[in-house]
């Protein structure tokens, strides 16, 4: 299929639109492009357990560096479909390691919108995180997923919140590495 003059304009005019839109609504905050990834998700209320771990583990200062990264942000739910004693265990001092290997695995460097991460999930290709295992894109029914490293799929809640040092995507389930 060809795509012709109207159809460029359409599609141009649909980027400019996302381009130029002042932020995305995210836990109730909105989440502005001239903000961190760090900054934008300390305002919303569906991720406060994923910030909460983020500075246990120390890595606040890692997510409001200059990046690009792709975040894929679990939210609190995520967190209330684990075990309770996993995410107690996790929040213990002596397992900051553990801690930090899992948020790790839920950091990506550059930056991945929706639409490029679908494109990655029918090309059958895979994500390197910061942690160094991988994660993949896939798509289900049209809806691209993201799957563990234990296989488990979970869904992408909000889309390409973009901050000024790379794009998040908020996603309902815990990632787990092999490691």
């Amino acid at each position: 299929m060809n795509m012709t003059d109207t159809d460029t304009k359409n599609d141009s005019s649909a980027q400019s639109m996302a381009e130029n839109k002042e932020g995305t609504m995210v836990g109730g905050a909105l989440m502005v492009k001239d903000k961190d990834i760090v900054d934008n998700a300390l305002n919303a209320k569906n991720v406060t357990t994923t910030v909460s771990l983020v500075q246990k583990a120390g890595l606040v200062d890692t997510l409001k560096s200059e990046g690009p990264f792709t975040v894929f942000a679990p939210n609190n739910d995520a967190f209330s479909k684990l075990p309770a004693e996993t995410v107690a265990s996790l929040q213990k001092e002596e397992n900051v390691g553990t801690l930090k290997n899992i948020l790790t695995y839920h950091v990506v460097p550059g930056t991945y919108t929706s639409a490029a991460l679908k494109v990655m999930a029918q090309k059958g290709e895979s994500l390197t995180t910061v942690q160094g295992e991988m994660l993949m894109p896939v798509l289900d029914g049209g809806k691209v997923y993201i799957q563990d490293a234990m296989g488990n799929k979970s869904a992408i809640e909000t889309t390409d919140v973009i901050s000024s040092n790379g794009v998040t995507h908020v996603v309902q389930s815990v990632l787990m590495p092999k490691s």
